[in-house]
């Protein structure tokens, strides 16, 4: 069976234990890349991240976006959405699509 965590700050992540996933509290861009390589080895299928923390570690991400065994998913954090997992979306349908129908 595959997991599936949440990294980052307390408030905005906490309330995800409630419902069953793995909580890795931090706001610290190097121990987050450190609990992402961790959950790779430790079968984790995807790990969703406060958008302030994936903007730290864009390099990191950017390696998991072509691996298949792990998803690293952008979530807005305690202080609003930066955008990140909106262009994100964009970006990918209009690669499907061809067009922005996003607008």
């Amino acid at each position: 069976m595959k997991k599936i965590g949440v990294i980052g700050d307390k408030d905005s992540v906490l309330c995800f234990k409630a419902a069953g996933f793995t909580v890795f509290i931090t706001e610290d861009g190097t121990e987050a890349e450190n609990i992402i390589k961790k959950a790779e080895a430790d079968g984790f299928a995807v790990i969703f991240i406060t958008e302030h923390l994936l903007k730290e570690i864009t390099d990191t991400a950017d390696r998991f976006k072509s691996n298949p065994n792990l998803s690293i998913i952008p979530i807005p954090g305690r202080n609003g959405s930066l955008g990140i997992g909106m262009a994100a979306i964009k970006k990918s349908v209009e690669k499907a699509v061809g067009a922005d129908i996003l607008k």
